[in-house]
């Protein structure tokens, strides 16, 4: 088995609810749970770490709500939240979690769809937020050299 040649990246989220971030992440994502204590629990997103990371009451915050998302961004005719984070998957990988959270129910920002259909960087895409609103975007290209084309 090789390695990937890629580093995994490390992601610091604020979350106001651990056990929702267990659910989310660990039982709707499948993330794999690393260390935790009872302010901070990290989750294996895929390869890479996300460390979800309890604030609330006396923490120093920038926004009294849960939505952290500051604006949107006209993307092929759809508002993508700004920021957000995510993942490009494989096209089979992409194709099976869009499946299983459809089935589950979740309520996405922007659904499951392809994104500059039949133009350079024709991707599949969507949108969806975590319990406390982190917005998060995962991808796929069928042809992964698209992935920065102009």
């Amino acid at each position: 088995m090789t390695a990937d040649p890629r580093p995994p990246f490390h992601l610091a989220i604020p979350v106001r609810d651990i056990a929702a971030s267990r659910r989310f992440y660990g039982e709707l994502l499948g993330c794999p749970e690393g260390r935790s204590s009872e302010r901070w629990v990290d989750f294996d997103l895929f390869g890479h770490q996300v460390v979800a990371h309890l604030v609330g009451e006396g923490d120093h915050q920038h926004k009294d709500d849960d939505s952290h998302i500051t604006g949107h961004n006209p993307v092929d005719g759809e508002a993508v939240p700004v920021p957000h984070f995510g993942l490009v998957l494989d096209w089979e990988k992409w194709l099976k979690l869009a499946e299983h959270l459809t089935n589950a129910g979740t309520k996405f920002v922007i659904e499951p769809y392809i994104r500059f259909k039949g133009q350079v960087g024709e991707q599949a895409t969507m949108f969806l937020l975590d319990p406390c609103g982190n917005a998060l975007e995962f991808k796929s290209f069928r042809d992964p050299s698209q992935l920065f084309a102009k």
